[in-house]
């Protein structure tokens, strides 16, 4: 076995538990986010919070705790990873984009970020690490364990 195959064959071990951790720390980020816009925590959006209600800011706030939530847990991923993507998709369109063409120019390099690795998540699933996969496992065994009638 030659090394390329060999750090191949550990790559393919190794990637699902990278996704799930990609997923887990981008989520949590994202979670930051809302937590910080809705509650004023961890030093709270540029200083205050968002009033109830006040469209978008609010309800972006709202989408970046919840579904970034579920996307942290892995419950309802590939559902919220794409809200939480079109969610940075539309704050980049209509908070960064009309000040210069580039992100780097225009401030959106988080919104870009994220709506292309949630994207990324939601098309390609939780993979390990999630605790939907963690209860259908568990099922599994139990349903394997259980005496099937005669």
């Amino acid at each position: 076995m030659s090394l390329s195959s060999s750090t191949d064959a550990l790559a393919a071990q190794a990637r699902p538990h990278l996704v799930g951790l990609l997923r887990i720390v981008s989520a949590l980020l994202f979670v930051c986010h809302g937590a910080a816009s809705l509650f004023g925590v961890l030093g709270g959006a540029h200083g205050h919070t968002v009033p109830a209600g006040q469209w978008p800011g609010w309800w972006a706030a709202l989408i970046q705790l919840v579904g970034g939530a579920l996307v942290l847990l892995g419950v309802g991923t590939r559902v919220a990873a794409l809200i939480c993507s079109g969610s940075m998709a539309y704050a980049y369109f209509t908070v960064h984009q009309h000040l210069a063409l580039w992100p780097i120019q225009n401030g959106g390099e988080l919104s870009v970020l994220y709506c292309w690795i949630f994207l990324a998540i939601a098309v390609s699933g939780p993979d390990s690490l999630a605790l939907t996969q963690l209860l259908r496992r568990r099922r599994g065994v139990e349903r394997l364990s259980v005496p099937q009638p005669v």
